[in-house]
């Protein structure tokens, strides 16, 4: 998890990068993390059907990690150069702090499984990913977008492959790789890297996205939906690994690896359907909130302020589960750990500014200095 503010580098061509804050990455970045803590506690449906406005509330499932993940790329694209990323020895500077966020990140996220909530904690991944795009910060958006296709076709064949490796795996090595496929999320985040390299701020670019994010997602689930129907015994299914259910013919089987349309089943369709997805929340937030004058900063504030600090919001709410005498798990339950984040970041934000384990972070990786 990154800030979405850059550090005060040159680019290229020796124009100073600018320094301006998107609103709208922040506000993306909350609706991300109000759906996995809905994920997590909001008792929500097993399966989302169109048809069954009951059910809805499922769209919480897989998304929200997914748009967290996309997010995650487009920060490490805005704090290391936005359109333009440095040259050397800048660029180096800026992969060693980095690399220190990774670290520092996967560690909280081993202090946090420590707690042993039932929530799959996505940290480790996440340091990992960062660790894995520190090679690749110079490519422009068409290389990154190339990497990351290879990534989505390989997705289901490596989500198979390792599965075997976790037959005996306890809730703590299920979390390592499995839960939250390496190969699946480097898609998402070389994709909002990409996205951060191809220009978020400026309005074309923000439709252009939206659009493209929009029709990525509907041509994916339709087709999974008409070629790979979800299988009724679904529910059975792990998070992460691809499922043919039971009695299927090698052909619905084969079907169903690569084109379920199923959420956190790590197929191509999967992947490509919810990277749209997450594609254009952030195009839709970012030309709602940015560039509209201080009106929309102060309606976006609530959920900006919750964006602007992932970290300390994510890893708190698991605390809190920790904590619980019983574990929660409906609506209310859900709506008062939103309200409590949401008045918990406002005041945070507005008279002591960045969340405290963001100091940490950013402190830690500070050590390296970007001149």
């Amino acid at each position: 998890m990154t800030d979405t503010r850059p550090v005060p580098l040159r680019a290229v061509r020796g124009a100073s990068v600018s320094a301006v804050r998107l609103q709208g990455v922040d506000v993306a970045r909350a609706i991300a993390l109000l759906g996995m803590m809905a994920a997590h506690i909001g008792g929500i449906a097993d399966e989302l059907d169109w048809t069954a406005p009951g059910t809805w509330s499922a769209v919480a499932h897989g998304r929200p990690s997914t748009l967290f993940a996309v997010l995650a790329g487009v920060s490490i694209g805005l704090t290391s150069g936005r359109t333009e990323p440095p040259e050397p020895p800048t660029i180096g500077r800026v992969r060693a702090r980095l690399a220190i966020r990774a670290v520092v990140v996967v560690l909280i996220g081993f202090a946090l499984m420590a707690l042993d909530t039932p929530v799959y904690v996505i940290l480790p991944t996440y340091g990992a990913l960062f660790l894995l795009v520190v090679p690749v910060l110079r490519l422009r958006p068409a290389a990154l977008l190339a990497i990351a296709a290879v990534c989505a076709l390989l997705s289901p064949l490596v989500a198979l492959t390792i599965a075997p490796a976790y037959s005996g795996a306890d809730m703590i090595g299920v979390q390592l790789g499995l839960v939250y496929p390496v190969v699946t999320f480097l898609t998402y985040v070389l994709v909002g890297l990409a996205v951060a390299r191809s220009g978020l701020e400026a309005r074309g670019r923000q439709v252009a996205l939206l659009a493209s994010g929009s029709v990525a997602a509907v041509t994916a689930y339709v087709a999974g939906a008409l070629l790979a129907p979800t299988p009724p015994d679904a529910a059975w299914a792990f998070p992460g690994v691809p499922y043919a259910g039971e009695g299927s013919t090698p052909a619905e089987a084969l079907a169903q690896f690569f084109l379920s349309p199923r959420d956190h089943s790590s197929s191509i369709v999967d992947v490509v359907g919810t990277t749209g997805v997450a594609v254009a929340v952030i195009a839709l937030c970012t030309l709602v909130f940015d560039g509209h004058g201080r009106t929309a900063e102060r309606i976006a504030f609530p959920l900006a302020a919750v964006g602007s600090m992932p970290l300390t919001i994510y890893s708190g709410h698991l605390v809190v589960i920790a904590l619980l005498p019983e574990y929660p798990e409906s609506g209310a339950a859900w709506g008062w750990f939103a309200l409590g984040s949401v008045v918990f970041a406002m005041l945070w934000r507005r008279f002591l500014g960045r969340g405290p384990l963001e100091r940490v972070v950013g402190a830690l990786a500070g050590l390296v200095p970007v001149r």
